[in-house]
């Protein structure tokens, strides 16, 4: 039974304190994952992934993100099975790089660009969600929106684009009615948040086999191939292009490790983790490219290209294009429940992060608390879900680009770096799950994160590396006031190798 200390530091018997339960099965975990992963992502960035390139070889960027992607998931699976704590990555890079040296530092960072990052992912749902709801109740979106203004004067160009457009204020009401809706609707037991997965991974599939099904029996081959002419000639100007439509692809498939960020919730973790990252990766990755060319070769893509911001709701369009108006705003609102389960999918998960650190003493206290009731981080859920809410209001695209390259040099390449030392410094831990060709899987990974961090515009890369560095800068301050490494009072007890704890 668990012990509850009063201030005297003597234990009291006889009062639990709140813990996280165990209830996500295979089923729930790859639905959460999959919820996630498909979500809004498919049918709000295909006008973007073919503009990148300028037609259908923008596909190209797709089967990259696979290439990239996989490699990773077996990187998770692997932690994720040896290490099936709440937080995720900030677990992994703690104990890889070591629990009281450099492992304190990456962990820090993590949770610090996670801040920014997951807010960022959870926002581009919200803005597809809104960008859809426009197809059915125009009015959503407004050019030269007061807010991107605002937005593009505190930081220029941050906005991505010449004309600003965003939400006018019956699309900025919706967005925020819909972040606070998510945010009431995971305030409760873990229970019954499973069972509302699994209700929205359903609600996600029947779209999708919607569309697949709707493509296969229009489906005309010259659109669907219909490449500009020199659309396959290498260049410089390509390689971008393809970096670009890259980093998309990848943005429509992350969420495949979901599951990793509630581990403490996840039944017989060491199985149900990697199965259900696997399942998740590679059924998606087949639901997308079934997805794209169901789109492509019904819907002209000169009809959507060059993107515009918003981009146009090209599901909403196919189904116009072959049933009528009215099978089109059905259609529409099935893309806007998949739309609402990816943000609640994303929001539980991401919820957990700062809610790890704070328990682990390497972030606000006030995050490590539990609802005393209903068993869950409250305080961290709320704050991650307002923060999405301020998000939303960037263009889609900057969202998306920001999210990845804040997120590349810590928690991705970070991550393939923390399994190999893991490898090394702790070769008895107990691994459930081992990579499979290890170690080719994670240098694969490593040089595809690379790639898209070198892709990307200078901007980004810019802001990126300042926020890292002012991460580094605030971690040495408050490890010098609290006399923690690299500051330690000397005669303390400092171990660099990792410390696992399930």
């Amino acid at each position: 039974m668990a012990m509850r200390k009063p201030m005297n530091g003597q234990p009291i018997a006889g009062k639990a304190e709140p813990h996280l339960l165990r209830r996500f099965g295979l089923l729930q975990a790859t639905a959460l994952n999959m919820t996630n992963m498909i979500g809004i992502g498919p049918f709000i960035t295909i006008p973007a992934l073919m503009s990148a390139l300028h037609g259908p070889q923008a596909m190209l960027g797709w089967v990259v993100a696979v290439l990239i992607t996989v490699p990773d998931a077996l990187v998770w699976s692997e932690l994720g099975a040896a290490m099936p704590g709440s937080g995720g990555s900030y677990v992994y890079l703690r104990d890889g790089f070591g629990r009281e040296t450099f492992g304190r530092l990456m962990a820090f960072l993590f949770v610090w660009q996670f801040i920014l990052s997951g807010p960022l992912e959870i926002a581009s749902g919200y803005i597809g969600f809104a960008q859809y709801l426009n197809y059915l109740w125009p009015g959503m979106t407004t050019d030269h929106s007061p807010i991107a203004v605002l937005l593009n004067k505190i930081i220029p160009g941050i906005t991505g684009a010449q004309e600003l457009n965003g939400f006018s204020l019956k699309g900025a009401l919706v967005v925020v009615g819909l972040g606070l809706l998510c945010i009431f609707l995971l305030y409760r037991r873990i229970t019954s948040i499973a069972k509302i997965a699994v209700c929205l991974w359903i609600g996600t599939m029947l779209t999708t086999g919607a569309v697949i099904v709707t493509g296969a029996l229009h489906f005309d081959p010259k659109l669907a191939f219909d490449f500009p002419p020199e659309g396959f000639k290498f260049s410089l100007g390509f390689l971008l292009g393809l970096g670009a439509a890259t980093r998309i692809g990848v943005y429509d498939y992350l969420g495949y490790y979901d599951v990793c960020f509630i581990g403490d919730e996840v039944k017989d973790p060491g199985k149900v983790i990697p199965r259900s990252i696997l399942i998740s990766i590679i059924g998606v990755a087949l639901i997308y490219v079934a997805i794209n060319l169901s789109i492509v070769g019904v819907v002209p893509w000169r009809e959507f290209v060059p993107a515009t911001d918003p981009p146009a709701p090209v599901v909403s369009l196919l189904m116009e294009k072959v049933y009528g108006a009215k099978a089109a705003d059905v259609f529409t609102l099935m893309v806007l429940w998949t739309a609402f389960g990816s943000v609640f999918a994303l929001l539980l998960g991401y919820s957990r992060i700062p809610y790890a650190a704070a328990q682990d003493g390497c972030f606000f206290k006030v995050f490590a608390r539990l609802h005393p009731a209903k068993n869950f981080p409250h305080v961290s859920l709320v704050v991650i879900g307002l923060v999405s809410i301020v998000c939303s209001f960037l263009p889609l695209q900057t969202v998306i680009d920001a999210l990845l390259v804040t997120r590349i040099l810590v928690q991705f390449i970070g991550q393939v770096f923390a399994v190999m030392l893991l490898r090394k410094r702790a070769p008895e831990m107990p691994r459930p799950y081992r990579i499979w060709l290890y170690p080719l899987p994670p240098l694969i990974a490593l040089a595809g994160w690379l790639f898209l961090f070198g892709s990307a515009d200078l901007t980004l890369k810019n802001y990126g590396a300042l926020t890292l560095t002012l991460g580094v800068v605030i971690f040495l301050a408050w490890s010098r006031r609290t006399r923690q490494w690299p500051f330690a009072v000397p005669g303390r007890n400092e171990s660099a190798g990792p410390v696992i704890t399930n």
